[in-house]
């Protein structure tokens, strides 16, 4: 129990920290510069230090620490719904930067700062999670340590078939985006949080179900075992696609690139009135007068 004692004072020391620096940014920063970079980088170093000590549990925990898949998915939505609650509308995921775009919600300029401030973010994380291994605090920790360099790969079956995975998790993660933009927090968390939870259980065993270009990059893209070209067509194409489907099927269109509705029939606002014509108004000529 020690070892997930030194893990949960991570994951509270780490979201104590990120939350810190967003009220300071809030404070210091203009409301543009802020929500588009600074939140960005607070979100995605806040995701990306709980996922990578969370995989540390996930790969050394059952053997090292006797931890149950019952406990560790219960940490992923517990996680998940810290994450909802202190992410002040960030997304931490340049596939729901991406979307806002399509959405024609953000501009240009606003999505490639997002992406910047989360591939900043993510480094960032990955640097303060190699120093925190490093100090050995429990034993899980020492193992990462030794096995940092040797890495093994979160791609566990073809590229196909991964492919398929993270774009079928990206798919009903950004649906579920998409139907829930003005649900209450308290709904709309606990629901993002539980879908997590469960795409990680189906999907966990094949690509540790990322559905995040960014996280992805971050976690897995340095260790063997496949080649770039080969993680970024599972772990980049596959949420991006399934990020568009979802789009395509909640609207009918991309209403970044073109706004006619390819899938759904658009019913007119004005009905004609429907009635039996009076006797006699067929041979009625203009002004209703019966030549």
């Amino acid at each position: 129990m020690a070892g997930l004692n030194v893990s949960l004072s991570f994951f509270f020391a780490t979201c104590a920290l990120c939350q810190a620096a967003r009220r300071a940014s809030r404070a210091l920063l203009s409301a543009g510069a802020y929500a588009s970079f600074a939140r960005e980088v607070a979100a995605a170093a806040q995701l990306a230090a709980c996922c990578l000590e969370m995989q540390v549990l996930m790969e050394i925990g059952p053997w090292a620490g006797g931890f149950g898949p019952d406990l560790l998915l219960t940490l992923v939505f517990l996680l998940f719904l810290v994450h909802g609650a202190t992410f002040d509308g960030a997304s931490a995921n340049p596939s729901v930067a991406l979307q806002d775009f399509l959405m024609a919600e953000a501009s240009l300029s606003s999505t490639l700062l997002k992406l910047a401030a989360q591939g900043l973010g993510m480094q960032a994380a990955h640097a303060l999670a190699r120093r925190c291994w490093a100090w050995e605090l429990s034993e899980l920790h020492l193992v990462q340590s030794l096995m940092a360099a040797h890495c093994s790969s979160a791609l566990r079956t073809s590229v196909p078939q991964g492919t398929l995975v993270e774009g079928t998790c990206a798919f009903f993660f950004h649906l579920a985006l998409l139907r829930l933009p003005h649900s209450a927090p308290v709904y709309r968390v606990p629901t993002l949080a539980l879908l997590v939870t469960v795409m990680t259980y189906v999907a966990g065993p094949y690509t540790s179900a990322f559905f995040n270009p960014a996280l992805a990059t971050c976690v897995t893209f340095r260790c063997s075992g496949h080649s770039w070209l080969e993680y970024a067509q599972v772990y980049w194409l596959g949420p991006l696609a399934g990020m568009v489907l979802a789009v395509l099927l909640h609207e009918g269109c991309l209403p970044r690139l073109f706004q006619r509705n390819l899938l759904y029939r658009q019913k007119s606002k004005f009905r004609t009135p429907k009635g039996k014509l009076a006797p006699g108004s067929e041979d009625a000529g203009p002004g209703g007068r019966v030549p």
